[in-house]
């Protein structure tokens, strides 16, 4: 028997045909109802999450000043000139009176407005820890959907934080300057672990073999002599495009690396793993604030009820024993 679709369901439907058939208007309109976990956003996203493309998608992350978004411009250029299409989520801090990317596409879309191979959103962080935002999951698989073939997600710029790019991407990018030996100190321990690449942009500024050189010994000390792939350290231009060929070309020899060996299905394991956890505390947190009642707040302000008491009772969770940790110590990050 044929499935009845209500009208709803049939709106929904046809989006996420017309997102499948490479329509941009229609993936930006899905995005928007996904990012905005809108009225059929659950629905839209089980439609394509089957029949996505496996879309290498390429990370980005690093301090505020170096160069991020002029990088994922070139990198865009060059990506186009191999015939390659792109689509490009690039995360940016929350505006405190929409709620909305407070920097927006105004800031990237000059150079590649008319091109029908690039695709390029906006998204706010929401205050989500990590530099990336609570839907990137499901934003990425509408740019999947969509048939593009290279992904560059951009993170906020926050710094040591910015660890949570490992999950949504195959290949990370750890963007750097010669002039912020500080600030690359501050955060390498994070960014040590999970890096495939590293960048050192504004190679037309002074110090740049002095900043190659400390990054190549902070790789030195062992942080990834477990791994199979030893990130290199690759100096570019953004502002001049110099170096972006061989950026690519080292994006590349990481994908193929990935593809040959053991550790290709690693970076997929490890987003659909975060994906799921994301959307489960995000539901469980939904549901279980709905359980608060007014009479709740009475007992605690009567101290008839504890806090811990009170949420252990309205979850039907013992509360912990005082200094236990469940599921033990910290996990790695391609976990």
């Amino acid at each position: 028997m044929a499935r009845a679709y209500s009208p709803a369901a049939l709106e929904i439907k046809s989006l996420a045909e017309r997102v499948l058939e490479g329509d941009q208007a229609a993936a930006s309109r899905a995005l928007s109802l996904v990012t905005d976990e809108g009225e059929g956003c659950g629905e839209l996203l089980r439609l394509l999450f089957s029949r996505r493309k496996r879309s290498h998608k390429i990370g980005l992350c690093g301090p505020p000043g170096s160069g991020k978004s002029t990088l994922v411009s070139k990198m865009t250029a060059g990506l186009r000139a191999r015939g390659e299409t792109v689509g490009v989520l690039a995360v940016d801090p929350t505006s405190p009176f929409t709620g909305g990317a407070f920097l927006g596409d105004r800031l990237r879309v000059a150079e590649h407005a008319l091109d029908r191979g690039v695709f390029m959103r906006s998204l706010a962080s929401r205050g989500m820890m990590g530099g990336l935002n609570p839907t990137i999951f499901g934003a990425i698989h509408v740019l999947e959907a969509c048939g593009f073939d290279r992904i560059l997600i951009e993170t906020v710029g926050t710094g040591q934080d910015e660890v949570e790019i490992v999950h949504a991407a195959d290949t990370v990018l750890c963007v750097s300057a010669p002039y912020q030996g500080d600030e690359f100190q501050a955060m390498k321990a994070g960014a040590m672990e999970i890096a495939d690449l590293f960048v050192v942009n504004k190679a037309d500024l002074a110090d740049i073999e002095k900043a190659m050189a400390s990054l190549r010994d902070a790789l030195s000390l062992g942080t990834q002599e477990e791994k199979s792939w030893k990130p290199p350290v690759l100096a570019v231009s953004a502002l001049r495009a110099a170096g972006i060929k061989e950026l690519l070309d080292g994006v590349d020899a990481h994908r193929e690396h990935l593809n040959r060996s053991r550790e290709g299905e690693v970076p997929l394991r490890s987003q659909l793993r975060r994906e799921l956890s994301l959307l489960l505390s995000r539901r469980i947190f939904r549901e279980t604030l709905s359980l608060i009642r007014d009479e709740h707040i009475e007992r605690l302000v009567s101290g008839k009820a504890d806090p811990e008491s009170l949420a252990a009772e309205l979850t039907g969770m013992k509360t912990p024993a005082r200094g236990s940790r469940k599921n033990g110590g910290p996990r790695g990050p391609r976990g």
